[in-house]
C-alpha cells in the first residue's frame, strides 16, 4: 500500500488554494467596476450632463447615443463575465476538479490581455471617444470638448475610485494572473 506523505499533500494543495484565491480576487476586482458604477453612476452622469450643459450642448445627448455611466447593460455583464471565468477554476481546483488547470490556462490569458484592452481604452480614452464622435455624423457630439467632459465623469466618482481603485484593480489583475500562471507552471 502507497500512501502519500502529509508534507507532500500540503505542497499540491498550497499552490490550489493560492491560485483560486488570487483567482478570487482577480473576480473581485472585476467586479468593483459594476458595483461603483451601481453605487455613483448616476451622480457621474449627472456631472457630464451639467459639463454638457456649460458647454451649450443638449444634456441629453449622451443618453440618446447610448452611452451612460451607471451600471446597466455593459457595463455589469461584461465585467461580471469577465469575474465569472477565474472563479469557475478558482472553485473547481480546490474541489479537485482536473478542469481546473486546464481552465486557468486558457482563462487567465484571455483576462490578461482583456486587461490590457481596458487599460489601453482608460489611456486613450480622450481621442478614442473624440474620434467615435467624429464618426458619428452627430454635430451635436462633435462639438463636445471630450477631454472637460471625461474630466467630469471622473469628478463625479469619489476621490478614491480614480485613479485609486482603477489602478488597485489593474495591479491585482495583473500581478494575480501572472503570479496565478507562475504558480500553475511551477507544479
Amino acid at each position: 500500500m502507497v500512501t502519500a506523505s502529509p508534507g507532500k499533500h500540503r505542497e499540491t494543495r498550497t499552490p490550489v488554494n493560492a491560485v483560486a484565491a488570487l483567482q478570487l480576487l482577480i473576480a473581485v476586482a472585476f467586479l468593483s467596476i459594476p458595483v461603483v458604477r451601481s453605487r455613483y453612476g448616476a451622480r457621474a452622469q449627472a456631472a457630464v450632463e451639467a459639463e454638457l450643459g456649460r458647454q451649450g450642448v443638449r444634456t441629453t445627448v449622451m443618453t440618446e447615443n447610448g452611452m451612460r455611466l451607471d451600471a446597466g447593460g455593459h457595463e455589469t455583464w461584461a465585467p461580471v463575465g469577465i469575474a465569472v471565468s477565474p472563479a469557475v477554476p478558482a472553485v473547481l481546483g480546490p474541489a479537485g476538479s482536473s478542469w481546473a488547470g486546464t481552465l486557468t490556462w486558457v482563462v487567465q490569458p484571455l483576462v490578461l490581455i482583456v486587461n490590457c484592452v481596458i487599460l489601453y481604452s482608460n489611456l486613450t480614452a480622450v481621442p478614442s471617444v473624440t474620434a467615435a464622435f467624429a464618426r458619428s455624423g452627430d454635430a451635436e457630439l462633435q462639438r463636445i470638448d471630450v477631454r472637460s467632459m471625461l474630466r467630469a465623469a471622473e469628478d463625479g466618482f469619489p476621490d478614491w475610485v480614480m485613479p485609486g481603485l482603477q489602478n488597485l484593480r489593474h495591479v491585482i489583475v495583473f500581478a494575480g494572473s501572472i503570479a496565478v500562471l507562475a504558480l500553475l507552471a511551477a507544479r
